[in-house]
C-alpha cells in the first residue's frame, strides 16, 4: 500500500505563553497549563482594550449625557 501524506489543517505555531511547539489537543497552546494561564488572564481582566479619556468625552458630547455645570 502507498503511504498517504496528510496535510495539517493549520500551520504549526509556537505556544503564545512559553514559545514551545503547540499541541493538537490544546491548540494554540502547548499544554493544559499554558491554556489555563491564558484563561486566568482573561478572567482576571489582565487582557483589556484600553480606552482613552477623549473617546469618553466625545461619546458624552454626542449623546448629550455629559455634565454641564
Amino acid at each position: 500500500m502507498a503511504e498517504t501524506i496528510v496535510t495539517p489543517l493549520r500551520p504549526k505555531r509556537p505556544c503564545p505563553e512559553c514559545g514551545r511547539p503547540s499541541q493538537r489537543a490544546t491548540f494554540p497552546f502547548c499544554s493544559p497549563r499554558c491554556k489555563d494561564i491564558d484563561l486566568n488572564r482573561w478572567l482576571s481582566g489582565a487582557y483589556a482594550i484600553p480606552v482613552r479619556d477623549d473617546e469618553e468625552d466625545e461619546q458624552e458630547a454626542t449623546t448629550g449625557t455629559g455634565d454641564r455645570s
